[in-house]
């Protein structure tokens, strides 16, 4: 039911360099808008083109197997396959994107507990899910839509 899609999320503060090499500073605030943009645009394409999503998440790890990893799990397998399938002739912010069916079912197991309580001192290069959280507000709109069906 759950599909990887790999390194596909660009995180500014990781990425935004002048062009002296030192780091421009992106606010919080512009840091979540620009994430709630991403994570609206995957989640609903995801729902419109292949079929329910039970949840998403989005790697926020710096290690090269788990940077910018998004992982959708469908509420069908049948809907998973279709969009492995479909997502791997495609593109996103210039670059193929890499889509495969992930073992990934329960994310709870997967995910750093202590990161999640501000705890982690391996940092962005934990072997456990950094999972980047969306706004409150985007959350009631995304996952809300069902209950309103």
């Amino acid at each position: 039911q759950t599909i990887l899609i790999q390194n596909i999320y660009r995180n500014p503060q990781n990425s935004a360099q002048t062009a002296d090499g030192s780091h421009c500073a992106v606010s919080d605030v512009e840091m979540q808008e620009h994430y709630d943009e991403f994570f609206e645009e995957v989640f609903t394409e995801m729902e419109e083109k292949y079929g329910e999503v039970e949840e998403m998440n989005v790697c926020d790890n710096l290690g090269d197997h788990l940077v910018g990893n998004v992982y959708v799990k469908f509420r069908r397998e049948e809907d998973a396959e279709k969009a492995v399938i479909d997502l791997n002739n495609r593109w996103f912010n210039g670059q193929p994107i890499h889509a495969e069916l992930s073992p990934v079912t329960d994310f709870r197991e997967a995910c750093c507990r202590q990161y999640e309580m501000g705890e982690c001192t391996r940092g962005g290069f934990c072997n456990f899910m950094h999972l980047k959280p969306i706004s409150r507000e985007l959350r009631r709109e995304l996952y809300g839509r069902r209950r309103k069906k």
